[in-house]
């Protein structure tokens, strides 16, 4: 089997899932409890706390646990919205975020809230250079993704940040879900930016934990609230086990990618390269700019799930763009945000790589795509 959906999930690591079990299986109390054995419990959770504080060199007290990315994005705009409401309700987002924030951002507008939609250009990166100009007095929120989840594009964070540091009172939050351990953290988490959203699983953590960064001094409201869990911001008992599983799978992510910098670009380029010899192949995601382990491409007159479904049948999985959006068919949000032709948009297809993937992975990939690519040139 050949594993290239990696932005989707990752499989959890070995010793990520020793950590999960032994935590399970020894830690019986609640981190709630004020018997001993609660107070061993939160001493884990503490614990596992700064050890993901230490990796993001920032304070202990600025990491909220979650279940995931989507509720940290969820926790954002809507506490935001909730926190801030008698100062504004005006919040812009990028035409090309994961839907737990374009999705999130429609429901606020439905509930009232102004969205404004910060587009991008023909390569997917937001145009910077209009942000000021949606920026009104209302605004209390900027959100912008720091990793396009479907072509890679890396988004300018530094020069948003240049520009939101004359709005001191505007939120601005950053998914770094496809970034952390794969991008460079100069390049996502700057001093502007307040919060910024994390998922276990795609660090080869477990499923349905993740995290947020919160800068102090921000305000947020609690989504969740009853049993005053995460000082009094997110009530729930602690997915003890996942959360230290979590910070043992950031700590060896962080690890690996330190022992071989390289490895995924690597990869990337040699496929990068051996596609763009197709003439019927269009690739989106470039070399420059782009995160390492994300390729998106098309296959000119052939359907997505159709390449998707062809290379399943040789042990090979590839995605179409987002999965969160590939069950329910729909063209990649991203490309229609870049202007990219419809009929073009629907054969796009995510590769993503990680770095337990081989350079005889990609030539294995290559040789199948080369069979498929004859056999459906014959059709068209």
């Amino acid at each position: 089997m050949i594993y290239f959906d990696n932005s989707a999930t990752t499989a959890i690591d070995p010793q990520a899932l020793d950590t999960f079990m032994k935590t399970s299986q020894r830690i019986q109390g609640n981190p709630s409890s004020l018997h001993d054995l609660g107070n061993q419990a939160n001493r884990l959770l503490q614990q596992a706390r700064k050890q993901i504080a230490d990796q993001l060199s920032v304070a202990t007290d600025e990491i909220y646990f979650t279940s995931g990315g989507t509720e940290g994005d969820n926790w954002v705009l809507k506490g935001t919205a909730m926190a801030k409401r008698e100062f504004g309700n005006h919040i812009i987002i990028s035409g090309i975020e994961h839907p737990a924030v374009s999705e999130t951002a429609e429901q606020l507008r439905q509930l009232g809230l102004e969205v404004s939609i910060l587009p991008v250009d023909g390569e997917g990166f937001v145009k910077v250079a209009e942000l000021a100009s949606l920026i009104k007095k209302e605004t209390i929120l900027v959100s912008v993704i720091a990793v396009n989840n479907e072509i890679g594009s890396i988004q300018p964070i530094k020069e948003i940040s240049r520009v939101l540091a004359d709005y001191p009172k505007v939120h601005f939050h950053v998914d770094a879900v496809q970034a952390i351990a794969k991008v460079p953290q100069e390049e996502w988490l700057t001093e502007r930016v307040d919060f910024a959203t994390f998922s276990a699983h795609k660090f080869h953590g477990p499923r349905g934990v993740g995290f947020i960064y919160w800068k102090k001094g921000r305000k947020l409201a609690p989504l969740l609230t009853g049993g005053g869990q995460e000082n009094n911001q997110r009530s729930s008992t602690e997915n003890l086990a996942g959360i230290v599983s979590m910070a043992k799978a950031l700590r060896i992510s962080f690890a690996k990618k330190a022992e071989r910098p390289n490895h995924v670009a690597l990869l990337k380029e040699y496929l990068m390269g051996a596609l763009d010899e197709y003439e019927k192949v269009t690739l989106f995601s470039k070399k420059d700019a782009f995160a390492p382990h994300i390729i998106c491409f098309a296959l000119k007159g052939i359907r997505g799930e159709v390449l998707v479904h062809a290379l399943e049948e040789k042990q090979i999985y590839i995605s179409t763009t987002s999965a969160c959006s590939s069950r329910k068919k729909l063209s990649s949000s991203t490309l229609g945000a870049m202007h990219v032709p419809n009929d073009l948009a629907t054969s796009a297809v995510r590769v993503s790589l990680d770095e337990s993937n081989t350079m005889a992975e990609i030539e294995q990939f290559l040789i199948v795509f080369h069979q498929l690519y004859k056999k459906f040139s014959t059709i068209n």
